[in-house]
Order: C-alpha cells, then sequence, then structure tokens
C-alpha cells in the first residue's frame, strides 16, 4: 500500500525549496511509455503520484504485464505545472520496479526450464522505504516475497549458532515464536541440514553452498527422513547459475540481486503529441 506520506516524502526530495522548472500554465495530458523490452511494475505508485497531486490518472497494462518498445504504462491529465512536478518521481519509481519484475522474470522463466515446483524469491536486501514497491515487484514477476520483515518468520543464522549451538539456538528461537511462526536454520555445510532438522527447522537454508552440496543436503535431509522440511538455497546465486540450483531439488532459490542490483527498466513520459 502506498501512503500519501511516500508520496510526498518523493515529491519533497525531488521539488525542493523552489521549483520554477516546472511552473508553467495550463493543462496538458502525459503518458508513461516503454522505450524496452520488459516486465511492468509499480504502476501503482505512479499512478499514487499523480492521484496525490489531484491529477486524473489511468493505468494502461497490469502489473506483471510484459511490455514492448512504445507501450503505454499509463495516461494522466491535469495542470501542466502538476502533471509534470509528478513526472521524475513517477518514472522512476516505476522504472525501478519494473527493472525489478523483469529480473526476476527471467530468474523464474530459467528455474522453470529445469524444474517446474522450485521457487524464486527476493530476500529482505531491498532499498529502505522502498521495500513494498520493491516486493511487489518481485511477484509481478512471478516471483516470490519471502518475508517481509523480522516477525514473519525466525531466522537462526550463523551467528546463533557460533554462540549456542546449533540444537540450543534453534531451541532458544523457537522457545519465543508463535505456534504461527516458522523457524529458518542456516547451515553451510550439507551433514548439517538433517541436523537442523532434527532440531526443529521448518526450514532449511543452504548458505553459499555450491549446487553439488545443495543436491547433497537435500539427498541427506531425504536419508534421514526428512522430507518434508523445505529447503531453500540463497547466496551468490545468479540468473547464469539459477539452472543448476534448481535442479539440485530445492524448494526455493532466493536471490538478493533481484532487488539491489536490477538495473531499471528504460520509461520515458511524453506530453502532448511530442516527447519530454
Amino acid at each position: 500500500m502506498i501512503t500519501d506520506g511516500d508520496v510526498e516524502s518523493w515529491l519533497r526530495e525531488d521539488l525542493g525549496h523552489h521549483d520554477v522548472t516546472n511552473h508553467l500554465p495550463g493543462r496538458t495530458d502525459g503518458r508513461l511509455v516503454a522505450k524496452e523490452e520488459g516486465v511492468a511494475a509499480g504502476i501503482d505508485a505512479a499512478e499514487a503520484v499523480f492521484e496525490y497531486l489531484d491529477c486524473p490518472v489511468e493505468s494502461a497494462v497490469g502489473e506483471g504485464t510484459v511490455v514492448e518498445p512504445g507501450d503505454v504504462l499509463l495516461t494522466v491529465s491535469g495542470p501542466t505545472r502538476d502533471v509534470l512536478r509528478g513526472e521524475r518521481p513517477a518514472v522512476n519509481v516505476a522504472a525501478h520496479a519494473s527493472g525489478i519484475a523483469t529480473k526476476t522474470r527471467e530468474a523464474v522463466e530459467a528455474a522453470l526450464e529445469v524444474n517446474e515446483d522450485v521457487e524464486i524469491a527476493g530476500t529482505r536486501k531491498t532499498t529502505p522505504g522502498l521495500r513494498g514497491v520493491e516486493k511487489r515487484a518481485v511477484v509481478a514477476g512471478g516471483g516470490d516475497t519471502h518475508r517481509l520483515d523480522l516477525s514473519h518468520m525466525a531466522m537462526v543464522k550463523d551467528n546463533h549458532v557460533a554462540e549456542m549451538g546449533l540444537a540450543g539456538a534453534v531451541e532458544h528461537v523457537a522457545e519465543q515464536t508463535s505456534f504461527a511462526t516458522q523457524v529458518e536454520v542456516e547451515v553451510e555445510k550439507p551433514k548439517d541440514a538433517p541436523r537442523a532438522a532434527e532440531a526443529g527447522a521448518d526450514i532449511v537454508l543452504l548458505d553459499n553452498m555450491s549446487p553439488a552440496d545443495c543436491e547433497r543436503a537435500v539427498e541427506r535431509l531425504a536419508e534421514a527422513g526428512h522430507d518434508a522440511v523445505l529447503t531453500e538455497a540463497s547466496g551468490g546465486i545468479t540468473i547464469e547459475t539459477v539452472p543448476a540450483y534448481a535442479k539440485t531439488g530445492v524448494d526455493v532459490i532466493s536471490m538478493g540481486s533481484l532487488t539491489h542490483s536490477a538495473a531499471a527498466l528504460d520509461l520515458s513520459f511524453r506530453t502532448g503529441e511530442g516527447g519530454n
């Protein structure tokens, strides 16, 4: 959900104290146009910018739609000054979100080519203040949000294990969680995957493992009778290496790069009959 506070902060950042550039008379129409192929996302955020400025806006494509160069993503009309003031924040947020959705779609398609059951997920490596926009962009691209914040799942990481031991760390975390909260345990070696499951993990995170080690970890869990425990591969996984990880049998492949390294989709805002 995009709040008025979100939009106010975006506009305040861009307009500054004295906007002379966009202080123009009259009314105009504008449209957000794709300049390259990709997956549309962040349209709701762009709409919110213009709605805040009382400029009637209408989306032309839905979230997750594949767009081609020249496709219109949304149209807007209103006082020229307000339409132009909303232009840059709207374009920036939609381009950023669309870039995330596009990269996510690439990862999803690469995974599905070899494994129809594996999911691609984002992480908490998001831009402060834009997590909602970025997480929804991952979904638009066909991915899973993963946990939205620290309250959505309890995670036992390597520093917990170093301080309390694996079993002790899992017990300590599990005692503080609700019955509705899953516990994920991070392991760095295949042999520790069954240990994590035996300690009470609902999900075993295979951290920075090679595809070969991930496959061994999945096999060890099955051999130990822990087939029901979910497995997640994470750590430095790229679009190019997604197929190799998808073949290992893991349930989820999480990628921080979907949000922190996706290139913005090239979008343009045009007014009247010409460009802007």
